[in-house]
Order: structure tokens, then sequence, then C-alpha cells
């Protein structure tokens, strides 16, 4: 057993465009972190091919891109992703993002990255 939080993390990391997460959880089975995004920040669209994900907003809201349309996700919504959904997360306010992400299995080499051009 170990705590964890965003103060003691089991590991802090950047990613994207001045973004932030906190490992929570990392095991193969599932992935448990908390993120944040400052304004006008977004990820690059991508799926995962046997993870499914649940975003869990925090604070402020979230838009989603996929190719089904755009989901407004608000502070105390989930959204479930399922395994081969394209999608990406954006935040398009102007205050920060934060949510939880959970992944299960873990996203651990389960990434791909979707050009602009596909």
């Amino acid at each position: 057993m170990r705590k964890a939080s965003k103060q003691d993390p089991l590991r802090q990391y950047n990613w994207g465009d001045r973004c932030t997460g906190w490992e929570l959880a990392d095991e193969d089975a599932l992935s448990f972190k908390q993120e944040s995004m400052p304004p006008g920040t977004a990820e690059q669209m991508h799926y995962h091919e046997r993870a499914l994900q649940v975003f869990h907003i925090i604070e402020a809201t979230a838009t989603f891109e996929t190719p089904e349309g755009t989901v407004i996700v608000n502070a105390g919504e989930s959204l479930t992703i399922p395994p081969g959904t394209r999608h990406r997360i954006c935040n398009q306010g102007n205050v920060g993002l934060e949510f939880i992400l959970a992944s299960a299995p873990s996203t651990k080499q389960d990434r791909i990255n979707i050009s602009e051009h596909e």
C-alpha cells in the first residue's frame, strides 16, 4: 500500500504545452492521475487500443474533441472514453482546468498519436 496525493505523488511530470500531472497510482491494470491544463491549451488527437479512460473534471470546464463531435464536461462531471476512440482534451476557458484521469489498463505503450492530416 502507498498513499499518494497531488502534494505527494508517486511522480510529477509535465506534458503538452505547460500542462502538469501527478501520478497517484500506476499499475499495469490501472493508472490514476491528477492533471492540470492552463487556459488555451490542448493535447494532440490520439487513441488507445486497450485502455478505457475516465476523465473526472475537478475545476473549470473541459472540451473534448472526437470524430463524433465536441463534448463539454463541467466541474463535477465525468466522461468515459472507450478503447479505440480518437479524442483530445482542450481547455478553451480562461481559468486552469484540473481533472482526475483513470485508465484501465494503464496507457503505458498504448497511445497512438494522430497527425493533423489523418
